[in-house]
């Protein structure tokens, strides 16, 4: 600080360059909003740069995050750090999009932009990395000090969380303004709002001029901060009961209900992070011991001790279901954060078991050392190192090699449309190649979903006559089914929508009731499945194939009396109750009102 200079003029400077800062990130904010604007019209129009994914998608993630970490860092960085930080961070995002456009290069339908799933990582990637390179700048070193890194953390939550709920209160307002003007017949304000190149710079004027207001309020953002932190740690007591209580009542109800509730890892973590944020909430910088009741501090102790049964359980259960069944994505992820858990929960151990330090001294240690495990984990899951698709792709394919997971129970679709570029690949090496003991069938099911464009939720795919010929009850009873009809090709890449469940894959049941529906002398076939979800079609043969012709009432699924007489060949082809229009070549079907079946009908009488 410059002696010569009286308080009122280190006033005024600091005044000049906070007004200079403050118009420097509004600039930035609008920029921003140009720019997404940009982004959002060429992908509206598929013009460039979204017609090239790999630009687009990297572009995408710089455009919503690298404005946000130069605001942030606007007055606290000197030029040449910042430029540094934001290279870093601009090459994070640039291998981590072109990863995500690479990894789904392959498919049918590629995605038109970055996935809901990358969003979330570089948003807490960058929140940690970001709090650390800031604590760094005020301390002028590489590691700060804990009790920097803990003040740039919270300092950061606190300014995004208010930013964006000033967005949102911002555009509250101009909606109900919007709303006041359209009570006079005025709508210029709503149709400006619909409008994208005014809405987005909005937004994102909004969200920088909140960070601004935010960071030049520091006691404001320390009062809140100490509030929030005071309220979590009175809640760590009753978390440490609950989860106390938990771990008390295994030894009496036996791990079996907790294994099968087939999401233990899940609920395991989430308790784990719980723990561990209402201990730091009560820990804070490692200095706030004295004002702690002596029940909060001993929460916390215990605490610490509970995250290592929890990890282990959670460990124990993930490890039951990969046995199992294999590694999914969700599996790998979930493997991620258990090691990150794990992490912190040994740690935590031996800060809480050691008595000689102050109160739990070494999670200043754990806790810095977990941001940089944290940092080099999440990387590694969104490029090639550790890709969840390409890990579970290979284990998957592993297991139906070696017999672990029969042909006709593995999931081709999982590999179709959730595998990325490794599931189509592995897909189709099985369609070219075949795999295990049943390699004719595995290419026969591989071949049918490569033809999919669309997933089927309800299982696997089954295109095999066999496994048609297997699904269906023919009725009357010593009907057959007409000659054709299993020969065709009844891939869901040939089906239109809303089709029994029975053409689609093995194990779905329908009646097949063969008849003449339209009175051309050849047989007709009509397919009711035997859940209403099923739902029901007529199927004709057109030009050498077979075609839905009509769909019947979706009730007639659910019908058991009225079923039961068409299986017994109670039923005769009536005249339409109405006829249809013609008009230009064009043929209107008026269908009845109460074309519902009656399903209170009495079955056939035996």
């Amino acid at each position: 600080m410059d002696a010569s200079l009286t308080d009122t003029e280190l006033a005024v400077r600091d005044a000049a360059v906070t007004g200079r800062v403050g118009r420097l990130r509004l600039a930035v904010g609008l920029a921003q909003g140009g720019l997404l604007y940009f982004l959002y019209h060429a992908l509206q129009a598929g013009a460039w740069p979204a017609s090239h994914p790999g630009l687009f998608f990297p572009l995408v993630l710089s455009g919503v995050l690298l404005p946000v970490l130069l605001i942030s860092s606007l007055g606290h960085l000197e030029r040449r750090p910042l430029l540094r930080w934001l290279g870093a961070a601009a090459a994070v995002l640039a291998v981590t999009g072109m990863h995500e456009a690479w990894r789904s290069a392959l498919d049918l339908a590629p995605q038109r932009r970055p996935s809901l799933l990358v969003f979330p990582f570089c948003l807490g990637f960058f929140f940690i990395a970001h709090s650390l390179v800031l604590a760094g700048a005020q301390d002028r070193r590489r590691i700060a000090h804990y009790a920097t890194c803990f003040e740039s953390a919270w300092k950061l939550a606190i300014q995004l969380s208010f930013s964006a709920m000033f967005v949102a209160a911002v555009w509250l307002v101009m909606w109900l303004g919007a709303a006041l003007f359209a009570l006079l017949n005025l709508h210029f304000l709503e149709e400006l709002l619909r409008q994208s190149w005014f809405s987005v710079p909005l937004v994102c004027l909004a969200f920088s001029s909140a960070m601004h207001t935010t960071d030049v309020r520091p006691a404001i953002v320390r009062g809140i901060r100490s509030l929030l932190l005071v309220l979590m740690a009175w809640i760590l007591p009753i978390a440490v009961l609950l989860e106390g209580g938990f771990l008390a009542a295994l030894p009496f109800t036996g791990l079996q209900a907790l294994w099968q509730t087939r999401h233990a890892t899940a609920v395991l973590l989430a308790s784990c992070a719980v723990l561990v944020v209402l201990v730091n909430a009560a820990f804070q910088a490692g200095d706030a011991a004295a004002g702690l009741a002596r029940s909060v501090r001993l929460a916390a102790r215990l605490a610490c001790l509970l995250l290592l049964p929890l990890v282990l359980l959670g460990a124990h259960a993930l490890g039951l279901r990969v046995g199992d069944y294999g590694w999914t994505m969700d599996r790998v992820l979930a493997a991620a954060c258990l090691l990150l858990a794990l992490f912190y929960a040994g740690g935590y151990a031996l800060a809480a078991a050691h008595r000689g330090d102050p109160w739990l001294d070494g999670l200043r240690r754990v806790n810095q050392a977990a941001a940089l495990l944290t940092l080099a984990v999440s990387f590694a899951l969104f490029t090639p190192v550790a890709d969840p698709a390409r890990i579970a792709v290979s284990d998957q394919v592993a297991r139906l090699e070696q017999g672990a997971t029969p042909a006709e129970k593995f999931d081709y679709g999982f590999l179709r449309f959730h595998g990325a570029r490794y599931g189509m690949e592995a897909l189709q090496e099985l369609a070219a190649r075949g795999a295990g003991k049943h390699a004719d069938l595995v290419r026969t099911r591989a071949a049918s979903a490569l033809r999919q464009r669309y997933e089927d939720p309800s299982g696997a795919v089954s295109s095999a006559p066999a496994d048609i010929a297997a699904n269906l009850d023919v009725w009357p009873s010593g009907a057959q089914l007409p000659a054709g009809f299993l020969r065709q090709d009844w891939a869901p890449a040939q089906l239109p929508g809303m089709m029994p469940g029975c053409l689609r894959r093995a194990g779905s049941k329908c009646d097949a009731f063969v008849l003449d529906a339209d009175g051309d002398g050849r047989p007709d076939v009509l397919l009711v499945g035997t859940t209403r979800g099923d739902g029901a079609v007529l199927l004709a043969e057109r030009g050498g194939a077979w075609q839905v012709v009509a769909r019947p009432p979706v009730q007639l699924a659910g019908c058991a009396g009225i079923l039961q007489r068409l299986r017994a060949g109670d039923f005769t082809l009536a005249e339409p109750h109405l006829r249809d229009i013609e008009t230009g070549g064009q043929r209107i079907v008026l269908a009845p009102s109460d074309a519902a079946p009656d399903c209170a009908q009495p079955a056939a009488a035996h």
